[in-house]
């Protein structure tokens, strides 16, 4: 029987060792078509998913809903780094940090959450990528908690992945949400489990309304040459003066 050399031995394990994290990286999150999601709630537009992850008291959500807005309204709200307070149910601040660019960029956000536990803070990196092919937009936001010092009387959330996927159907956009967060702190797993079905329906159904303000109206996705999504930005025509909330 034919033993392998030393050497041979040795570049398998440097080859595992690179392909490792990768690989872990990938199953943070459960896939979109997973056979262990159920089916929690549903709205005329919403459908709610929940699956038990591993190693954790808290479960992942998976929310799939069709909004009656286009995907560059959509997109001009997610690339605005204060909208998270305009759409995410119970968000109370959010704003930009430090270098960044449309493709892999960083953001601070706080949520609230219900008496009486402490409020928790997240530190995110949000990598965008689309292309012009299949008209579909990816947005990855993971937890990054040693890019800012922790702030008096909030918990840092340490252990926090979402994954958002955009398909456009003409003037509707398909909207996929996959996430689950370890909130961290002294918080049971049934108080976050009770809450995860209706805040991702409570979310998409305000984000519909309001990618649809005045403000979002009227951008354009930008791709370079090889296709891929560079930019979104405003387009030639500019929005009417009057009510923003409109």
């Amino acid at each position: 029987m034919h033993n392998p050399s030393t050497q041979a031995v040795r570049r398998s394990v440097i080859v595992l060792a690179l392909i490792f994290p990768l690989l872990t990286a990938a199953a943070q999150l459960p896939p979109e078509d997973a056979d262990s999601w159920t089916l929690r709630k549903e709205t005329d537009a919403i459908r709610v998913y929940t699956m038990d992850q591993p190693n954790s008291s808290f479960q992942a959500f998976k929310a799939v809903a069709m909004l009656d807005v286009p995907i560059e309204n959509l997109m001009a709200v997610m690339v605005n780094p204060k909208s998270c307070v305009e759409w995410v149910h119970n968000c109370s601040e959010s704003h930009a940090f430090g270098e960044g660019d449309f493709y892999d960029r960083y953001a601070y956000s706080v949520n609230n959450m219900p008496w009486p536990v402490a409020d928790r803070d997240y530190v995110l990196r949000i990598r965008t990528h689309g292309s012009r092919e299949d008209g579909e937009i990816v947005m990855d936001l993971n937890a990054v908690p040693q890019r800012l010092d922790n702030k008096e009387g909030l918990v840092r959330v340490d252990s926090s992945d979402t994954y958002y996927r955009f398909v456009p159907l003409g003037d509707k956009t398909r909207m996929i949400w996959i996430q689950h967060t370890d909130p961290n702190g002294s918080i049971p797993g049934w108080l976050v489990n009770s809450l995860l079905v209706d805040i991702p329906i409570k979310s998409m159904e305000q984000l519909e309304r309001v990618a649809g303000k005045t403000r979002y109206q009227n951008y354009e996705l930008v791709y370079d040459e090889e296709g891929k999504l560079t930019a979104v930005v405003p387009g030639k025509t500019e929005p009417k003066s009057g009510d923003d909330d409109s």
